[in-house]
């Protein structure tokens, strides 16, 4: 397939090979560059970001743990002024929602529906008397177990 030029020399015919060849092999899409750009912006927003957010859970359960210390033990207040004394470390939070044997003006409704747990999923640890107080209020933190450091340790509604 030849054209003649105005020149008058004869030459292969380019434009139909090219856009048979374009014809064919159209893509689309991006381009490796391209992609490889958009991970490393997304890479440097991730790296600037993220410390922000990690570790912020367990700083949240730390303070729904004192948020219900402090729920309980104003319903601890409550049942106290009804009854004219706290519950007993036997009866425990349970006569919160259930009437004890010796709850002299019980609230026929009940001062919780349920006995809340902490975050971990560890029941609140009620004593009383209490080392400090009229009562001891406690969770003992992500592990679980007494003592411990940072989010492993015990929160006491003392502390609150």
């Amino acid at each position: 397939m030849f054209v003649y030029s105005y020149d008058g020399i004869i030459r292969p015919n380019i434009t139909k090979t090219r856009n048979k060849a374009t014809k064919n092999h159209k893509y689309s899409g991006f381009t490796l560059l391209e992609l490889m750009v958009v991970l490393v912006i997304l890479g440097v927003l991730a790296a600037a970001i993220a410390p922000r957010f990690l570790g912020r859970d367990e700083a949240a359960r730390v303070t729904v743990v004192q948020s219900n210390l402090r729920n309980i033990s104003n319903i601890l207040e409550t049942y106290r002024l009804d009854n004219q004394q706290y519950p007993t470390t036997d009866e425990g939070l349970e006569a919160l929602v259930h009437k004890p044997e010796n709850a002299k003006n019980w609230n026929s409704a009940g001062y919780l529906q349920r006995i809340p747990k902490d975050p971990w999923g560890n029941e609140y640890l009620y004593l009383s008397p209490g080392a400090s107080g009229p009562y001891d209020l406690l969770s003992l933190g992500a592990d679980g177990v007494e003592g411990g450091t940072d989010y492993n340790a015990d929160i006491s509604a003392d502390d609150i």
